[in-house]
């Protein structure tokens, strides 16, 4: 792909143009060009495609680093277009920020990377969208135990169900277990009717999700019904071995230091964990320490055991996360106790 170098046009206006030739427009503009209105919307300037031609335009006297970081925004929707990653604002959103702001010492992240999974539901490739969330797949692929710890949005439960489920199709390992503390996030549920299955399902209707989106709710049943993924509350760890799984512990902040050490000394033989969690919303009763936060001082140096931190940069919902946890942070705002 070639582009024109850096031009000024009348009042100082920087420009350049791109060559679109070859790629697959819909995909790349978005229908009724939304993702090119998004992208305007964040520089200030204008987009306009003609044929197979972009010609991009900054506001009169802005400097010709704005053009420069769109450029570079449009030529990396480019390479994940032509690799069949699906565009939308989340993408640009996070690309944007990184061209416009970039973070010292921060490695840039290859967009072009190889998927994890392929979607059963829908087919398309699952890949990982920001550099911090291929250093969670990096850990989870060379470590036994990792400790995913961030805020909202970042993927962290969503990729470690894509994880689970690629050890899963390469016959890794036999089955999946997903385990998550039993505790409510400031409302009393009470008794809740039916069989355990039935009363641990509000608790892991995250999980089921991320593998609904993943796999299709019709095969998910039927790996629960044979037991390939299992589902289990925390307390019900206890006294097991776990050989040859996936385990995921999700909601990891609201685990007492026993239950945390409880949980990581049930990995058997060919297994491997995967602990996700949110320190800011932590909903254990006021004096109980959280196991996420402890157990870093406690494991931090040990082999085989790797911590990987989110941030609001990974945030991969809607644009509007990413704000409002930051706004979140700068006011110094938690539910957070240690």
């Amino acid at each position: 792909m070639s582009s024109s170098s850096p031009s000024s046009g009348p009042r100082g206006v920087c420009r350049q143009n791109l060559n679109l030739e070859g790629v697959d427009q819909l995909s790349l503009l978005g229908v009724r060009d939304e993702n090119l209105r998004f992208l305007e919307a964040r520089f200030g300037g204008t987009l306009t495609v003609r044929g197979h031609r972009m010609l991009i335009e900054g506001l009169p006297d802005s400097p010709p680093q704005v053009v420069e970081a769109v450029v570079s925004v449009v030529e990396d929707l480019i390479d994940r277009v032509k690799n069949g990653q699906r565009i939308d604002q989340v993408t640009i959103g996070y690309l944007w920020d990184r061209a416009s702001a970039p973070k010292s010492g921060e490695l840039p992240f290859d967009g072009t990377s190889e998927p994890i999974l392929y979607s059963g539901s829908t087919r398309q490739s699952v890949r990982v969208k920001t550099s911090g969330q291929q250093r969670f797949v990096d850990a989870v692929r060379d470590n036994d135990v990792v400790f995913a710890v961030g805020p909202a949005g970042t993927g962290k439960t969503f990729l470690a169900v894509v994880m689970a489920m690629d050890y899963l199709d390469r016959q890794l390992v036999d089955r999946i277990i997903l385990v998550r503390p039993a505790v409510e996030a400031g409302e009393q549920l009470g008794f809740l009717p039916g069989d355990m299955q039935e009363k641990i399902h509000p608790y892991m209707r995250p999980l089921f999700d991320s593998l609904s989106d993943i796999v299709g709710a019709a095969k998910i049943t039927r790996l629960l019904a044979s037991g390939v993924i299992e589902a289990s509350p925390l307390g019900y760890m206890r006294g097991r071995t776990l050989n040859n799984a996936f385990v995921i512990l999700d909601e990891a902040q609201n685990t007492t230091v026993g239950q945390m050490k409880m949980f990581l000394t049930r990995l058997g033989l060919q297994s491997r964990a995967v602990v996700t969690g949110d320190i800011t919303q932590i909903d254990l009763d006021v004096g109980s320490r959280s196991g996420l936060v402890h157990v870093r001082e406690i494991l931090n140096e040990i082999d085989g055991v790797r911590f990987v931190d989110l941030d609001g940069r990974d945030v991969v919902r809607h644009p509007l996360v990413r704000r409002i946890v930051e706004a979140f942070d700068s006011a110094g705002i938690t539910d957070g106790r240690s």
